[in-house]
């Protein structure tokens, strides 16, 4: 069972799964043809996937192409179903950022025969975490920048505040199609410029005043 890493915190998280958000950014969604959606598109990784700051990617041999996705990561505080706007606020714990990796020439056929993307989102590494901040020791405005460097080069740089959906409307949205556990994590979705990476790059992401990570393609 994987803890995480919890900043000036005396509990214990460990997430049972991973709720990713697609397409939350309209730039994102446009720069790869996709349709901008009208509610939260979710899928999910298993915990299994999660590696931590300074740890690294493992790049599958049966694909060529990966992609990186920086995204702020919600942490869940306690079990919810069907929440409210006032109990989705109150089981938002902290934050914290994370790629989400996708083995993009795999989703492109998944998509094309009308599969789901397991085998693109939830390989091995897939996802990489940072240490997470308590709300009561930060308390998130959405102006803050979301960046990724490539090998010290900014690929990814954009405003939270793009967000279509934003946290407690995200949290509220999936607490009503399946219950939320304490430990859970929402990944938010990605802002635009996603792009490819290969074996030796590596990679530094970071929300301004929230958390930051790094790791490496091996």
């Amino acid at each position: 069972m994987i803890r995480l890493p919890v900043k000036n915190s005396d509990e214990n998280y460990y997430p049972g799964k991973l709720v990713c958000v697609g397409r939350n950014y309209r730039e994102h969604a446009e720069e790869l043809g996709n349709v901008v959606p009208e509610a939260p598109l979710l899928f999910l990784k298993p915990a299994s996937a999660v590696i931590f700051s300074g740890d690294k990617i493992i790049h599958p041999a049966y694909s060529d192409n990966l992609h990186y996705e920086l995204e702020l990561v919600l942490l869940i505080g306690k079990d919810i179903a069907d929440a409210n706007d006032a109990e989705a606020d109150v089981a938002l714990a902290g934050y914290g950022v994370g790629l989400d990796m996708t083995l993009r020439d795999l989703q492109a056929e998944e998509k094309k025969l009308g599969h789901p993307w397991t085998l693109s989102k939830c390989f091995d590494t897939s996802a990489v975490l940072s240490d997470f901040v308590l709300r009561k020791d930060y308390q998130l405005t959405l102006d803050e920048n979301i960046i990724l460097k490539v090998n010290g080069v900014v690929k990814q740089n954009s405003p939270l505040n793009k967000m279509i959906f934003k946290p407690v409307e995200l949290i509220k949205y999936i607490s009503s199609r399946l219950r939320l556990e304490k430990g859970d994590l929402i990944f938010t979705g990605t802002p635009a410029g996603v792009g490819r990476v290969i074996r030796g790059d590596k990679l530094e992401g970071e929300i301004t005043n929230v958390a930051g990570l790094y790791t490496e393609i091996a």
